[in-house]
């Protein structure tokens, strides 16, 4: 799970700091993996590569929509609807975040890494690194 503490305004004009989350389950990333030609690994690979920006943003749209939520009091669940994730877009820390991610790279790699379980996010740097091909990513 990924926790991104966000500083913005609101259409009020206040300061506003608050706590957002983003988590994709090992189902959700697998979906995510099987829907694209050659695996999702594979279609950034080839983002970057291409330096497809349309390709870009709608990635990162999808991977903002996919793991957006609001997790529980109790801890148990991490709540996502398309009512939860339509409040969040309505806000400035939305619009805020895409720029951050559309506009650096690093960012995007570090929200890539949060929001996915730290056993995947090792299994896929390994195989980056080792140029293997994960069946999952």
């Amino acid at each position: 799970m990924y926790k991104k503490v966000m500083n913005y305004v609101d259409f009020d004009g206040n300061q506003r700091t608050e706590e957002f989350y983003f988590n994709l389950t090992k189902a959700e990333i697998q979906k995510m993996a099987y829907s694209v030609e050659g695996g999702l690994d594979k279609l950034i690979r080839k983002i970057i590569e291409t330096r497809d920006y349309n390709r870009l943003i709608q990635l990162i749209e999808d991977l903002i929509s996919r793991s957006y939520g609001e997790k529980s009091l109790d801890g148990r669940r991490f709540e996502k609807s398309p009512e939860i994730l339509d409040r969040f877009r309505q806000t400035n820390a939305y619009s805020d975040l895409y720029m951050e991610l559309s506009g650096d790279d690093q960012k995007l790699l570090e929200f890539c890494r949060g929001i996915i379980p730290s056993d995947v996010a090792a299994e896929v740097e390994k195989e980056m690194t080792s140029g293997t091909q994960s069946p999952v990513v």
